[in-house]
């Protein structure tokens, strides 16, 4: 297939992705109440091998020609990256001064509990072949480590803005703990890919230079940056020449985390946290999120769903191996959240919600395992079972909110609609900027 027939045949899957996606999500938030997030989920499983090419393997083949993968899937990394700039935009530095000691004791258990449970399951996935053939059992325990304990932590911050819980005491707690589990998790697995395949040398230079970077970003990236914000302000708005400026510093910072050995999408989501707030913050959110959250990010999991193929999961011994995976995942990850809340003087409905928002994983947990699929941590069939776990966990957050709003008052219930997407407008939460 020659260029101009690549770009074409690229231009009309992003039709049938987008349309895909919306069908999608209009059906689950009309029928089944969820936000549009899931029904992307679930349309990108069903383009790939699990429906589409099960049942039509030959219109599969054609709509998604092997010589166009390598475009899609760059296309959905930049997407990627970009949706974690806006994540990191959209982390308040406030939240840690809330309710600080009952949200680290949220996180941290939210942290061990996974870790803990996830020691005790690698040994049988390993022995199930699971994992890729030069994995180490020390790799794959921190890999399902991390896998389990992640959380949407965008996920928090919409269905608290939707729900008008901003700056209450559940707000504080649950946004603040969800950012600290977020960046332990995240550090493991930066942790993790710079020691997997690697030489001590390659892992000391990925972690030394993923760390100064890290250091520099966290703690002189806003002054840095200041200018940029300072002419905004100026401005009163951001201005084409800055959205520029920002888009190469992002280029720069994936860049950078790149050629340190760890993922691109670490340099994004650090040049997030360490932007300015204020109008520039505040601006930048407006222009890229209808391009990150309407087009790319829905190529992002479709790219996840042509990766998926749920009919591995075909026999008992895997199904099994998947309800297992759900089951420990779910009580690992909520479970101990509402433990932990318990024990630092949360009543028991709020602490069953904070349980319930940390389990659910989104996006999050999509980019975590296909960075392992990508870099041959995890095989395919571990990778169908955690995209289903995934799915599940993210469905049952807004029910189980719901519920508990009827018991305590939590809030209204969560408007319904085409736009009511978890992930999108991370930065959009009440004082967020």
């Amino acid at each position: 297939m020659d260029l101009v027939h690549v770009g074409a045949a690229l231009a009309v899957q992003i039709v049938v992705i987008l349309g895909a996606c919306r069908l999608s999500g209009w059906l689950v938030g009309r029928f089944l109440r969820q936000p549009r997030v899931i029904g992307d989920m679930i349309a990108g499983i069903l383009l790939g091998p699990s429906l589409l090419g099960w049942l039509a393997p030959q219109a599969q083949a054609l709509l998604f020609p092997i010589e166009t993968r390598p475009l899609l899937q760059f296309v959905a990394q930049a997407g990627i990256g970009l949706y974690m700039f806006l994540v990191g935009l959209g982390f308040r530095r406030a939240h840690f001064h809330l309710q600080a000691g009952s949200a680290i004791a949220v996180s941290l258990c939210g942290i061990i509990a996974p870790f803990l449970v996830a020691v005790a399951l690698t040994p049988w996935l390993s022995g199930m072949g699971l994992f890729g053939p030069t994995v180490t059992p020390f790799e794959a325990t921190l890999f399902v480590g991390v896998a389990i304990s992640i959380t949407a932590f965008p996920v928090l911050a919409r269905i608290i803005r939707e729900r008008g819980l901003g700056g209450t005491p559940l707000a504080a707690l649950t946004l603040s703990a969800g950012a600290i589990d977020d960046a332990i998790a995240w550090s493991i697995l930066a942790i993790l890919l710079a020691c997997i395949g690697a030489d001590g040398m390659i892992a000391v230079r990925a972690l030394g230079g993923g760390g100064l970077f890290a250091i520099v970003m966290l703690f002189l990236g806003s002054r840095l940056l200041a200018p940029l914000a300072r002419w905004a302000e100026r401005e009163g708005r951001v201005t084409p020449a800055m959205l520029l400026i920002v888009l190469l510093l992002f280029g720069g910072c994936a860049w950078a985390m790149d050629m340190a050995g760890l993922h691109a999408v670490f340099g994004g989501f650090l040049l997030g946290v360490a932007m300015p707030r204020g109008i520039l913050s505040q601006g930048l959110a407006r222009r890229l999120e209808p391009m990150t959250i309407g087009l790319l990010v829905p190529i992002f999991f479709t790219v996840s769903g042509l990766n998926t193929q749920l009919t591995m999961v075909s026999n008992l011994s895997l199904a099994l191996v998947a309800l297992a995976i759900l089951a420990a995942s779910i009580l690992a990850k909520g479970g101990a959240c509402w433990a932990a809340a318990r024990l630092t003087g949360q009543d028991n409905v709020t602490a069953l919600a904070v349980g319930a928002l940390m389990n659910a994983r989104g996006l999050m947990e999509l980019l975590v395992i296909n960075i392992g699929l990508q870099r041959g941590i995890i095989g395919p069939e571990l990778f169908a079972m955690l995209a289903l776990m995934t799915i599940v966990t993210t469905m049952m957050t807004v029910p189980a909110i719901d519920r508990l709003a009827r018991r305590k008052g939590l809030g209204g219930p969560i408007a319904e609609g085409p736009d009511d997407d978890p992930a999108a407008r991370p930065v959009a939460t009440p004082g967020a900027a």
